[in-house]
């Protein structure tokens, strides 16, 4: 069995793309904190991570860095061969659900997201804590 879940930030916005068959892809990273930490060792640890399909277009509307996510999905390998002709071994996480795992006001206050509304993932609904969704996008959330 192959299966992964990390609740983490994004490092960076996600970088969306179009295969050659017309597949949408979208790649980005998270950071995922160590739960427990020893001096002179890193406090989170890094994945790539690729989505496809509606899940891309899930993320390249509503996630921005900093944004607090759970993804499920498997673990691939990552391995390639650079110019020098050195074998360059990783893993990428191929996910298969993302969901929140903060609300909208929580995660613009979030140290890693910049902490003044560097997120425009849309307007609150009546002052929650919850993304708006517009009527009929319902359907093509993937976590609904």
């Amino acid at each position: 069995m192959n299966k992964v879940i990390l609740m983490g930030r994004l490092t960076r916005d996600p970088e969306v793309s179009s295969s050659t068959n017309g597949t949408t892809f979208a790649r980005y990273s998270i950071a995922v904190d160590r739960r427990f930490k020893r001096e002179g060792e890193p406090d989170a640890d890094f994945f790539n991570c690729t989505s496809f399909g509606k899940q891309a277009e899930f993320t390249e509307r509503y996630l921005r860095k900093g944004t607090k996510v759970v993804v499920t999905g498997r673990i691939q390998n990552d391995n390639y061969t650079n110019k020098e002709g050195q074998k360059v071994y990783g893993v990428r996480i191929m996910v298969e659900e993302v969901e929140f795992a903060e609300s909208k006001n929580a995660s613009s206050e979030s140290s890693y997201g910049g902490g003044s509304g560097s997120h425009s993932q849309g307007s609150a609904d009546g002052g929650n804590d919850f993304l708006n969704v517009p009527d009929g996008l319902v359907e093509e959330l993937p976590f609904s």
